[in-house]
C-alpha cells in the first residue's frame, strides 16, 4: 500500500493543505478537509485535525475506498462516520476520518479538496446562489461546476454530490457551506481554487476602526475578552456586516464553534448581564459601532470563525437576498455524533 513517505503526492498533500489551512480567507480552524486516493486507499484529513498542521502532525488517516462507495451507494450508514473502514495497520493514532470522508470518496479525481474560502462562502449564503455562481463561472475553460444547495454535511451531502455530479465534474458549490474541488494533481486542484475563489472574489467593504479601550472596559469582570484577531471587529464595526450578522447564521462551522447567529449587545446593556441572563451566554457578542467580545469559554477556533464571519459578511451586498440556516438544521449540526466528537476535540485543546 502506497504511505505518506514513499509518494510525492501525499508531500504536495501535505504542504498545500498547510498553505489553505494557514489563510484564513481559504478556510478556518479546523474546518475544511483535503485527501488524496492511491491503490484503493482514500488517505483524508482526520476529525477535528487541523489543515494548517499537516506539515507538522500527522492528520491523515486511511480508509479502504471499495467497500466505503459500496456502503455509500447501499446507503448503508456506516459510511457517515467511515470508521468500519479505516485501514488499521495505517493508523497507529487511532485516527477518526472526517465528517466529510463519504464527499472525498465519491468523486473520482485522486486528489480532492475541500474549503470554506470567504469568497465562495459569500456567494453560496444567498438565495441566489446558483444564478450567481453561473454568472461567474459559465465558459470558464477546464471547470465543470455543480451546485448543491444546502444539505447536512457528511454522507447526506455526499449522496447529493453523487446524485447532481455532471460527468467530469471537477468544482462543486456548496450552497451555505463551501467549494469542493477535485482534479488528477493536488496541485492541479489548488489552481482550481484560486481560479475559481479569483471569479467569485468581491472586495470587502470598508469597515470603522474598532474602539479597543471601550470593548475593555464592557469586558472588564465579565466572562468576555477581546479577540485575537483584530480583523474580526468589522463584524460591529461595519452597519451591514451587523445587520446581516444578526440575522442568523449562514454556515456550519459558525455554528460548531461560536454557536446560533450573533448575539447583539443592546445600548446600555452589560456583557456580564447578559452571560448571566442566557442559559447558554453567547460565544459571540457584538456591540454595535465598536467591535466584537468573545466568550472566555469559546472553543478553539471559535476565534478564527469570529473572524470569518467579518470577512464573509463584509463581501455579502446589502441588497443581497440571503439564505440563513433554519433551527432545524442548527440543531442537526449542535446534536451530530460527528460534530459532538469534533467538540470534544476543540474543547480539549481550547486556549
Amino acid at each position: 500500500m502506497t504511505t505518506q513517505t514513499n509518494d510525492p503526492e501525499f508531500a504536495a498533500l501535505r504542504r498545500f493543505s498547510a498553505l489553505l489551512g494557514r489563510d484564513p480567507l481559504r478556510t478556518q480552524a479546523a474546518g475544511g478537509n483535503t485527501s488524496l486516493k492511491r491503490d484503493g486507499v482514500l488517505w483524508v484529513k482526520a476529525s477535528g485535525t487541523w489543515l494548517a498542521e499537516a506539515e507538522e502532525r500527522d492528520i491523515f488517516v486511511a480508509v479502504s475506498l471499495p467497500p466505503l462507495l459500496d456502503a455509500i451507494r447501499a446507503n448503508d450508514e456506516r459510511a457517515a462516520k467511515a470508521t468500519d473502514f479505516v485501514v488499521a495497520d495505517a493508523n497507529p493514532l487511532g485516527l477518526r476520518p472526517s465528517v466529510e470522508t463519504s464527499v472525498h470518496a465519491v468523486l473520482p479525481q485522486a486528489a480532492v479538496l475541500h474549503i470554506h474560502c470567504v469568497e465562495t462562502v459569500a456567494r453560496v449564503a444567498r438565495a441566489d446562489a446558483r444564478e450567481e455562481i453561473a454568472a461567474r463561472l459559465d465558459g470558464l475553460d477546464g471547470i465543470v461546476w455543480s451546485y448543491v444547495p444546502y444539505v447536512k454535511p457528511g454522507l447526506p451531502l455526499a449522496r447529493e454530490i453523487d446524485a447532481v455530479s455532471k460527468p467530469g465534474t471537477n468544482v462543486v458549490l456548496l450552497g451555505n457551506h463551501g467549494l469542493i474541488v477535485a482534479a488528477d494533481t493536488v496541485a492541479a486542484a489548488v489552481r482550481l481554487i484560486e481560479r475559481v475563489g479569483a471569479a467569485l472574489a468581491e472586495p470587502a467593504r470598508q469597515a470603522s476602526e474598532p474602539d479597543i479601550a471601550g470593548l475593555e472596559a464592557l469586558a472588564a469582570g465579565s466572562p468576555y475578552r477581546l479577540p485575537t484577531d483584530p480583523a474580526a471587529h468589522a463584524t460591529a464595526t461595519d452597519p451591514a456586516r451587523l445587520a446581516i450578522a444578526a440575522r442568523g447564521t449562514l454556515y456550519p462551522d459558525h455554528v460548531v464553534f461560536l454557536g446560533s447567529g450573533t448575539a447583539v449587545l443592546a445600548e446600555g446593556d452589560a456583557p456580564a448581564d447578559v452571560a448571566a441572563r442566557a442559559t447558554l451566554p453567547p460565544m459571540l457578542l457584538a456591540v454595535p459601532g465598536k467591535g466584537v467580545l468573545i466568550h472566555r469559554d469559546v472553543l478553539r477556533g471559535g476565534d478564527a470563525l469570529a473572524r470569518a464571519l467579518a470577512e464573509v459578511t463584509g463581501r455579502i451586498s446589502v441588497d443581497a437576498p440571503l439564505r440563513f440556516l433554519t433551527v432545524e438544521e442548527e440543531q442537526e449540526l449542535v446534536t451530530w455524533d460527528a460534530e459532538i466528537y469534533r467538540r470534544s476535540l476543540a474543547g480539549a485543546s481550547k486556549s
